[in-house]
């Protein structure tokens, strides 16, 4: 087999080619170094202190668990049952049983016992403050992404419609929502609506609705008008002509925008989408102004009590990092699927 040699000029610009390449790589990593430098540079000289080893007891920690007496007795028999121990205690005839761990075990048959006294004790591995606040995070974005979609679709194809009645109400619902804050969004949705709607509970003698579903509403009503908007877009993307080669084959109209528009023009809106919905889980640490312990209101809390802000905010940008990135490859991933689809 022979070989082609390479010609002098070829060799010579693959060189200058891959030599500007690992310059500007060099380049690149001199710029992260340099941060990092001037990072530690200014905390030396506010003498602050890095204290990186306490951070994990905000995530997670062993708490110890007590099993109280409820009432005053004797105990006339305990059971031992797989790893557990049947604590009977008789007051006045009847009998109270508690299960507690058999190892952790503090009294025994005969002992007198009275309401308070410690039956079991042991340590438990209990999930942290930070920990919380991201279960938290990722929970109401998923289910205002979820509500969010359902209603930018619905919102989209009224939007397009030739009914002024839906049209007219698709467009006054979008532009005031992306005409106005979320801030003040969701002050209207806790402070206005969740007001009147508690109080009018409350008279009815219904249960109130927590501030997590205000909280939720705001998002998802948020991000449904955006989404709106998207898919109004992704479905005007699609030429005319698709749509009227749909009905000519005797389709109706929602058969058509089922089976011929809308999957043409979700390939067109994934992107958007995401980017959508990346931003809704950034825009969800504002809920921690009407209570609710997000990722960025237990951040909050704990610096304010462990006085370690450098730390905890460093942990708190890289847990929204995960999250957001996370979203992200998933959506690359659904639109490798539709494409091979």
């Amino acid at each position: 087999m022979r070989y082609k040699k390479m010609a002098p000029t070829s060799i010579t610009t693959w060189l200058r080619i891959r030599g500007s390449y690992y310059f500007w790589v060099l380049v690149f990593f001199l710029f992260i170094f340099g941060i990092a430098s001037f990072l530690y540079y200014a905390t030396v000289k506010v003498d602050y202190v890095w204290r990186w080893y306490r951070i994990p007891q905000y995530f997670y920690y062993h708490d110890k668990v007590e099993i109280l007496s409820e009432i005053e007795g004797k105990i006339t028999k305990i059971i031992q049952k797989n790893g557990q121990a049947v604590v009977f205690i008789q007051e006045d005839g009847q009998v109270k049983q508690y299960t507690v761990p058999f190892k952790s075990l503090q009294v025994s048959e005969g002992d007198l016992i009275y309401p308070g006294d410690v039956l079991s004790s042991h340590e438990a591995l209990r999930p942290g403050i930070l920990l919380l606040g991201l279960w938290l995070t990722l929970k109401v974005s998923m289910i205002a992404i979820s509500i969010g979609i359902i209603m930018g679709l619905i919102t989209g194809l009224c939007r397009i419609s030739s009914n002024p009645a839906l049209k007219w109400t698709a467009i006054t619902y979008i532009e005031l929502v992306r005409g106005s804050p979320l801030l003040v969004q969701i002050f209207i949705w806790y402070f206005v609506l969740g007001t009147v709607l508690n109080a009018m509970f409350s008279r009815a003698g219904l249960p109130q609705i927590p501030p997590l579903w205000y909280g939720v509403a705001s998002l998802a009503f948020f991000v449904g008008a955006y989404v709106a908007e998207i898919v109004r877009a992704g479905i005007q993307s699609i030429h005319r002509g698709q749509m009227e080669a749909a009905r000519s084959l005797g389709m109706t109209y929602a058969n058509a925008m089922q089976h011929v528009i809308l999957p043409q023009a979700l390939r067109r809106i994934l992107p958007p989408l995401a980017g959508q919905f990346i931003s809704l889980i950034k825009d969800s640490s504002l809920l921690g102004i009407i209570a609710i312990r997000e990722l960025t209101k237990a951040t909050r809390e704990v610096v304010t009590t462990s006085l370690q802000p450098y730390e905890l905010w460093f942990v708190c940008a890289l847990l929204y990092l995960i999250l957001t990135f996370s979203l992200s490859m998933f959506v690359q991933y659904l639109e490798r699927r539709i494409v091979i689809s």
